[in-house]
């Protein structure tokens, strides 16, 4: 895994994207020297901006694979969903490049060259793909690991692992830290006995060991990990491992020493100042520019359905204190007078024709940057909750109350990376995205935030 913007990618993600980017340069550079021979292809690659033109030609195909999910690990493995995205990828670069050359005449490659090219991109993209799906999947290219215990977070591990081929990692045992000499265990990878952990270790030609013991106290074997350590084994702690690989926290296998002594959770005066100064110039701008959109939402809010146009409703926010968080009403007047606070559910029936687009289009969400310019909001954080919801999560969730140890947020890490949720085991799960926010908090991973919730809008994903 590699560490950008205090989130964690893939090698072989990052590899492919890398690559791809390689493959549309070369197919363009080769396009413009089919069409125009070589001496007439380097006078326009170095005096005629070609490089330039051609740079904008590769950005445009790495976002629409990126916005299209061509680098996530769900769609990796997944060989015509591969070919579907691409094709969708290919019409979509069309459009945006023709609008572009529309309004930029000069940055046209040309119409010959565009079309040779895009010909030969089409192809190197889908054998590349093809291909690289094909190696990611073969196991000897993948470095062996060996999981240390048992309990649930090894078994989060195992699964991760299994069902991820390009985090480039396969297990190769799994030794349950109750394990007796004879090494008798029920795990399908496996097992040996705690004692014999480094021949055990050499005979499996293991490269990480990976511990992910529920108790650890008289059971870790010291100095066998430290031994390997040496000759060149990487030891690694499951929780670490588990952060970077899936981009939460395992609050149920967290230990409390781990929480107080490991890197981050900690908020210093000068991020939460530019955390502040950010929202609030994000705000302003938002503000001006949704503008225009404000009388045409409140009168479709109005002819659609009696009642407000703006919605009161208090949230939890930073150490525990209510406001009012604003929103454009998006159901009946009515939604709660029989049921009380409840979370939106799939179709719901309460939310009105026009809230239904507000929601999808996230335009409901506009009155929240009065939120962040009063100070009860940030432009980045944990999504706030309901009173009475939270007095309830409070005392099924451990560490819930960590999420307010900073401002919510109208986006956040927990918002782009899971669905919206409406049961207790939804908030655990958000929870275990939001505390690897507060721990990883930083500028870099904000504007990370704030690129896939641009993303998500644009696709209309994640709303109810």
């Amino acid at each position: 895994m590699i560490r950008f913007l205090n989130a964690y990618f893939p090698v072989r993600t990052l590899f492919l994207g890398v690559s791809e980017a390689c493959l549309v340069t070369l197919a363009f550079v080769a396009a413009t020297i089919a069409r125009l021979g070589m001496s007439d292809a380097t006078l326009m690659l170095n005096y005629e901006q070609g490089f330039v033109k051609i740079s904008i030609v590769v950005a445009a195909f790495v976002i629409c694979m990126y916005y299209f999910d061509l680098y996530d690990s769900s769609i990796l493995r997944n060989h015509r969903e591969v070919i579907t995205r691409v094709i969708q990828v290919l019409g979509t670069v069309c459009i945006l490049l023709a609008v572009l050359y529309y309004l930029f005449p000069p940055l046209e490659l040309g119409r010959g060259i565009f079309l040779m090219g895009f010909v030969l991109v089409s192809l190197l993209l889908l054998c590349w793909r093809r291909l690289f799906l094909m190696v990611n999947s073969l196991p000897q290219f993948a470095e062996r690991a060996l999981i240390l215990g048992e309990g649930h977070l090894a078994g989060q591990l195992l699964h991760e692992m299994s069902t991820r081929p390009e985090l480039g990692l396969r297990v190769v045992a799994q030794i349950p830290e109750g394990a007796g000499e004879d090494g008798a265990s029920t795990s399908p990878h496996g097992a040996a006995s705690v004692e014999q952990l480094a021949h055990y270790v050499d005979s499996q030609r293991v490269n990480r060991v990976i511990v992910a013991m529920g108790d650890r106290r008289g059971k870790l074997p010291v100095e066998q990990l430290l031994s390997m350590k040496g000759r060149g084994v990487l030891i690694q702690d499951g929780t670490e491992v588990y952060e970077a690989i899936t981009g939460k926290l395992p609050i149920d296998s967290l230990r409390l020493g781990w929480l107080l002594f490991s890197p981050g959770f900690h908020v210093s005066r000068a991020l939460m100042m530019y955390k502040r100064s950010i929202s609030v110039l994000i705000s302003l701008a938002g503000s001006v520019l949704s503008l225009p959109l404000l009388p045409f939402i409140a009168l479709a809010i109005k002819l659609t359905s009696s009642g407000p146009v703006l919605y009161r409703q208090k949230r939890v926010g930073r150490g525990g204190s209510v406001f009012d968080c604003l929103k454009f009403r998006t159901m009946r007047a009515d939604a709660e007078a029989d049921s009380g606070p409840t979370w939106a559910e799939d179709n719901d029936p309460r939310i009105t024709s026009v809230g239904r687009f507000l929601r999808l289009s996230r335009l409901d969400e506009i009155p929240q940057l009065w939120n962040v310019l009063k100070g009860d909001m940030s432009l980045v954080g944990p999504r706030p909750e309901r009173p009475e919801f939270v007095d309830w999560l409070k005392q099924e969730i451990p560490y819930y109350y960590l999420r307010h140890t900073i401002r919510p947020g109208i986006t956040g890490w927990a918002q782009i990376s899971y669905k919206y949720g409406n049961t207790v085991e939804d908030a655990k799960e958000k929870l275990r995205y939001d505390l690897f926010y507060i721990k990883n908090m930083s500028p870099g991973l904000d504007l990370l935030v704030l690129f896939q919730t641009i993303k998500i809008i644009l696709l209309g994903r994640g709303a109810k």
